[in-house]
């Protein structure tokens, strides 16, 4: 009898611990859901600005983004929604353009003939980011962009010069490709080499690409400063990255917006 009591004072101490770490770890959750939201705000702002280039070593991100304007731009008419309109529209601080794009009432299915990068569908609307000159011109242009890789789907950000066409910075910030292969989408040497190069030819048509090998530096290669170099081994992001770049830069996508950033119209 004496052990059967011992056996149930065990239970029952170890039923009891259980149940107050369990308060205890739900009570640390709870209080550190917010601080673990601001960070990953935080780290969000910091890869917009890391990706044009706006983030100086040692710089406060929040201090840094101040400088950034965010606006909420309707795919189909390349036109920025009116301040008056967002609230009926999205909610523009928490919007996710990339959830937009999994919810039907939200986005649209991309037709096949169109969607070149394999996406399926898109949001209606883009969350974009600016910062303006002196004349309250934009003098860099951020978007979102969303790829297929090999493994995954890449997320990141592109920024433009004020010309609309000419790269200012590139990066992913979310990505599960192979590291050392379709990894190397985050190599600081490979996405310096996208800076300075075109998306778009005279006529404004799309003619940037990742190439399979080397670019071709020589002068007689007129396409060159469409290019940059593939990556060894990884085939298949490479080109996921290329084609989601003849996709977000067509006529399905920023092309409007661009068109009239280009006018003057933005």
């Amino acid at each position: 009898m004496a052990k059967k009591n011992e056996a149930l004072k065990t239970i029952v101490v170890a039923g009891v611990l259980c149940i107050v770490c369990s308060i205890i770890v739900s009570a640390i959750v709870v209080t550190l859901r917010p601080q673990q939201k601001k960070n990953a705000e935080i780290d969000y702002k910091k890869n917009i600005l890391l990706s044009a280039g706006l983030m100086e070593k040692g710089a406060d991100v929040e201090e840094a983004f101040e400088k950034i304007e965010t606006v909420l731009v309707n795919f189909e008419t390349g036109k920025i929604v009116k301040s008056n309109q967002v609230e009926a529209v999205e909610n523009l601080k928490n919007f996710d353009q990339n959830k937009a794009a999994t919810d039907p009432t939200r986005s649209i299915d991309i037709p096949g003939s169109e969607d070149v990068a394999g996406l399926g569908r898109r949001s209606k609307f883009a969350k974009v980011f600016l910062t303006r000159d002196e004349d309250g011109k934009p003098s860099t242009i951020i978007l979102n962009i969303r790829s297929k890789g090999l493994w995954s789907t890449m997320l990141g950000f592109i920024a433009l010069e004020s010309d609309a066409k000419t790269i200012k910075g590139f990066a992913y910030y979310s990505h599960g490709e192979t590291p050392g292969l379709g990894g190397e989408v985050d190599n600081p040497s490979w996405k310096k080499q996208w800076i300075g190069k075109s998306i778009y030819d005279e006529e404004f048509n799309v003619e940037f690409e990742v190439v399979k090998g080397s670019v071709n530096k020589s002068a007689s290669n007129l396409m060159a400063q469409y290019q940059v170099d593939g990556l060894s081994g990884a085939t298949i992001t490479a080109n996921g990255v290329s084609d989601s770049i003849k996709y977000w830069f067509g006529s399905n996508a920023y092309k409007k917006f661009l068109s009239n950033v280009r006018s003057g119209d933005i």
